[in-house]
């Protein structure tokens, strides 16, 4: 029975769809699991993964390298060489499995906090890697790349994980994970090449540049805006004719909509000229605190003219200390007494510009009178 039991999943597992049902149902389960970038035990299973990984990649490595012996025919079936030895075959698909677990969680939680206008790229290259490993992996077995996707997963981690950890959100705590994945990076490649003589030495030395080449390019997407201001994300956000706090619950009054616009929440039509408010709640890890900025900008033309011939300009950029822990983010809201007719964002951004969301409106001009009002609690 136990020997049928076996060849049914091996077959199973043979069949062409269960990479792709496999592939959705990690990264369904990451979707749910991953609720709270703050939480402790998701955060200790990323960190093993990263380690699992690493010692993977050393493992397999060497193997390639043929510095793993086949153990002596004496040799107990416990021992370390022994073990290693009736697990080479799936040490392959292990490695790739981490791989993929590692860039699903990337993928949802970098998701959450990224504002796709910016943030494209970054998150981009998450999903493209990720979808290449479930579905081409056997393309992605050289040490080289390896290595150079163990720096990506690295990176990844130390971005999000650093501030969680330290309660700090500055570019000085981004440094000190890019210094870290670097080290961990090289440690490995030196691990993997332990005890190989010259001129193989100088290959470990060319194995390690696409990985710290990877490393530099990423750097250069956290200056250019390009990565995702994790640990934050935009829980919510919109545009109100009033905003005011009332026994620890914002009360948020619109205008109604239309009678198909049954989920309307917020203005985004604006009638006269103000005030405008600006409500967002942004999640951040208990431990932080920090500043976000509501960058307001107007750009004066009507619906009918070309949008690209004219460019916002900044009328406000208001900064708002907020504290994390609150599950469904920290409220706020900022005024404008007057807001010109034409098209308006406020964009709710870091110190260093970096996009969390993002809410757009227009503002139509004369005395109209307004739509009945409507209110909503949060």
């Amino acid at each position: 029975m136990k020997i049928q039991a076996l060849k049914s999943i091996q077959n199973l597992l043979g069949k062409p769809y269960t990479p792709f049902l496999s592939f959705c149902a990690g990264v369904t389960y990451d979707t749910f699991t991953l609720t709270r970038i703050d939480r402790l035990f998701p955060n200790l299973f990323l960190l093993l993964y990263v380690t699992l990984l690493g010692a993977l990649i050393i493992l397999t490595g060497r193997v390639q390298l043929g510095q793993l012996p086949t153990p002596p025919q004496q040799t107990s079936s416990w021992s370390i060489l022994a073990i290693l030895q009736k697990t080479r075959p799936y040490q392959v698909p292990a490695l790739h499995f981490l791989f993929g677990s590692l860039f699903s969680a990337y993928a949802i939680v970098y998701s959450r906090s990224a504002s796709f206008n910016s943030s494209a790229i970054f998150l981009g290259i998450i999903v493209i890697v990720l979808v290449l490993n479930e579905f081409f992996h056997t393309r992605l077995s050289g040490l080289t790349v390896q290595t150079t996707l163990f720096a990506l997963v690295t990176f990844s981690f130390f971005t999000f994980f650093l501030p969680v950890v330290t309660g700090y959100m500055n570019t000085l705590v981004f440094m000190i994970g890019v210094g870290l994945s670097i080290a961990v990076v090289i440690r490995v490649i030196t691990l993997t090449y332990r005890g190989i003589s010259t001129p193989s030495r100088w290959t470990a030395v060319f194995t390690s540049l696409p990985a710290i080449g990877l490393v530099g390019l990423l750097t250069g997407f956290y200056f250019l805006n390009w990565i995702p201001p994790v640990p934050l994300s935009l829980k919510f956000a919109g545009i109100y004719h009033l905003a005011e706090k009332t026994n620890g619950s914002y009360r948020l009054t619109f205008e109604e909509g239309s009678w198909y616009e049954w989920m309307k929440d917020s203005d985004n039509v604006l009638r006269g000229e103000g005030p405008a408010y600006c409500f967002t709640s942004v999640f951040a890890p208990k431990s932080l605190e920090t500043t976000i900025y509501h960058h307001w900008q107007h750009r004066a033309f009507s619906k009918n003219d070309n949008a690209d011939e004219r460019s916002f300009h900044t009328t406000d950029r208001i900064p708002i200390n907020i504290s994390g822990g609150r599950e469904a983010g920290y409220r706020s809201y900022t005024v404008k007494q007057h807001v010109d007719p034409g098209e308006w964002q406020v964009t709710a951004e870091t110190e260093d510009e970096r996009i969390i969301g993002k809410v757009s409106f227009w503002v139509e001009p004369g005395d109209i009178e307004f739509r009945k009002l409507e209110t909503i609690v949060y």
